[in-house]
């Protein structure tokens, strides 16, 4: 449950951090084909676009006396570099939910296990990247909200929390370079843009801290999803191949024409 407008003690941020490879030339598809492999040179690194996050955090208890940020990744034991560096950075605590392997795990099952990981801490703001710079794929963020119950906003680039209302204020980008404004009650959920900040350096005295910090180890638990359960995903049925209109501009126009009527759509 979150503390925020409840007379809590101190407002609690959970900031998601991924693991990823640093360079390509050290990658390969797996036998799977749905994943790759990376090659014994491989480096690793934390995904850009959870710096920000991290440090929209860090901003965020620079204003809000007595707050907490809390770090955490999902992954085999190599992630624990990447909740270090958070912590480098300047978060306070750092969680590790320890799944075996580098294989794929999809949005969904990481979701579900980062809930399980926070259900019980009550949060008051969630934030993460808009995306992994491995796949892509933009959908933790929205699947965790989900998931708690939390309110939710995507690609933000301008926050501003009010813990004494319990809500958060965001600007988020949308189409043609414009933004959509909107306050959201907290519990919420962000995914933060690059552009929201520019994420700080490590400093020495936090990253000595950092290097001999106890992280907190979570096993692994996923929380049932609130509703539902995916199934399947079907594609959707096509009409065939399409056909290529050729000649003038004239006999293109006429052509169109024809398939219109064919078509009774005219």
């Amino acid at each position: 449950m979150s503390t925020i407008g409840t007379g809590g003690e101190s407002m609690r941020i959970l900031v998601l951090t991924k693991q990823v490879c640093d360079g390509a030339d050290t990658v390969s598809p797996d036998d799977s084909a749905r994943w790759v492999t990376w090659g014994p040179h491989a480096v690793f690194r934390m995904n850009r676009y959870d710096e920000y996050a991290v440090e929209e955090a860090l901003r965020i208890r620079e204003r809000v006396a007595g707050a907490e940020v809390h770090a955490l990744s999902v992954g085999p034991d190599g992630v624990e570099a990447v909740i270090r560096r958070a912590l480098g950075m300047g978060a306070d605590h750092g969680i590790h939910v320890a799944i075996e392997g580098h294989g794929y795990t999809s949005p969904r099952e990481r979701a579900l296990l980062i809930a399980g990981a926070a259900e019980a801490k009550g949060y008051d703001l969630i934030l993460a990247g808009v995306m992994a710079e491995d796949d892509m794929e933009g959908q933790v963020g929205g699947l965790v909200a989900q998931t708690l119950g939390y309110r939710c906003a995507t690609s933000v680039i301008f926050e501003e929390t009010d813990p004494g209302a319990g809500e958060v204020f965001v600007q988020r980008e949308i189409e043609d370079g414009r933004r959509e404004g909107f306050t959201l009650k907290l519990p919420a959920v962000l995914t933060v843009q690059s552009g929201i900040n520019v994420p700080r350096y490590p400093v020495l005295s936090h990253m000595l801290r950092a290097k001999t910090a106890v992280l907190e180890k979570v096993e692994p638990r996923a929380l049932a999803p609130a509703a539902g359960t995916l199934v399947k995903i079907v594609p959707e049925e096509t009409g065939g191949p399409g056909e290529f209109l050729e000649g003038s501009p004239a006999q293109k126009a006429g052509r169109l024409l024809e398939i219109l009527h064919e078509n009774s759509l005219l």
